[in-house]
């Protein structure tokens, strides 16, 4: 998947512009990047486009993984994105069906893998082909 798509996508599914997309993906995907391994940060960077390689680099010192649970990982994101918690939860549901659909199956499990339990109500929505976080009334 190409970055426009990528960006595209994360737009329909949080139904917003491209620009505020960039940022709800970037603050996600800096965020996914303190949670998981390093060895496991570059191989998810591996298979995105280079905009978004970038923001997953790894620093040199950061193999462990940060423990924290779902509530802190969106607390993160609402703040780096300078939205609101529930809108930083639709955002990241939003970023991982899109990363989802942009990786092999094997990778994106593995990424899952790492995350504790709590994250699954986030997580869920991307393991549904063409899962979508659009509300159903």
């Amino acid at each position: 998947m190409n970055y426009d798509t990528f960006v595209d996508q994360v737009a329909r599914r949080t139904r917003t512009d491209s620009e505020r997309a960039v940022r709800l993906t970037h603050a996600t995907l800096k965020t996914l990047a303190e949670r998981l391994t390093g060895g496991e940060v570059l191989d998810l960077a591996s298979q995105l486009p280079a905009p978004l390689q970038l923001v997953l680099k790894p620093g040199p010192s950061i193999e462990a993984a940060q423990r924290f649970g779902a509530a802190e990982f969106v607390a993160r994101v609402a703040q780096r994105a300078e939205i609101d918690e529930t809108a930083a939860r639709e955002a990241v549901r939003a970023v991982f069906t899109t990363l989802r659909e942009a990786l092999t199956g094997g990778e994106f499990d593995d990424v899952v893998t790492q995350l504790p339990r709590d994250y699954r109500q986030m997580v869920e929505p991307a393991l549904t082909p063409g899962g979508s976080v659009l509300r159903r009334a």
